[in-house]
């Protein structure tokens, strides 16, 4: 049976049809590849702090109670590469992204500060074991050598007796969650 030329039209417009809703799909799929793709670079290609970047921060921190422990406002600003070791990362976390001139207030929880309050850091120590003229103060922070492993350690009194003394190794902010309010002044890429 012979398709008549009106049927055949028709087919070859649905044909039509059919390919230009692909070739459509098609050009859609490749401009949101292209989107993303742009955003991507714009996003990691930023001029935001990475990990490797020279930051440059002015910071105020406070605990919950608005006590502020700490802030660099009045002097230099603090500088250091995003990745450190030596700064908390829940500090640098907050910064991740930012650029100069920024300013954001963030809380950062004690586990990603300085750690959770350990009791087992807490020591009492006879006063024959210390070395000769140490007049260890209750409230003072000192730097000792542990002889378990060599190690230094930072230590705050918070005992005294004529027989004892009582250590905590714990840092003065473990266990507290803590608020910065932080400005980025500089950021060099590496």
């Amino acid at each position: 049976m012979k398709k008549s030329e009106k049927v055949k039209g028709k087919e070859a417009v649905a044909a039509r049809k059919k390919r230009t809703r692909l070739y459509a799909g098609i050009a859609v799929a490749v401009v949101l590849v292209a989107a993303v793709s742009v955003a991507g670079f714009f996003l990691f290609n930023s001029t935001g702090a990475r990990p490797g970047d020279t930051v440059s921060v002015y910071y105020t921190g406070t605990l919950d109670d608005g006590t502020v422990f700490y802030s660099n406002l009045n002097s230099s600003p603090l500088m250091f590469t995003m990745g450190d070791v030596n700064l908390i990362y829940g500090f640098q976390e907050a910064i991740t992204g930012m650029t100069p001139g920024m300013t954001k207030t963030v809380r950062i929880p004690f586990d990603k500060a300085y750690g959770a309050y350990q009791p087992a850091l807490v020591h009492i120590v006879n006063r024959s074991s210390l070395p000769a003229g140490m007049d260890p103060v209750a409230g003072e922070h000192y730097t000792i050598r542990r002889i378990t492993d060599g190690a230094n350690a930072y230590v705050r009194i918070i005992n005294v007796t004529p027989s004892a003394i009582a250590w905590d190794e714990n840092h003065d902010l473990a266990g507290k969650d803590l608020t910065y309010t932080i400005t980025v002044t500089a950021v060099e890429k590496k």
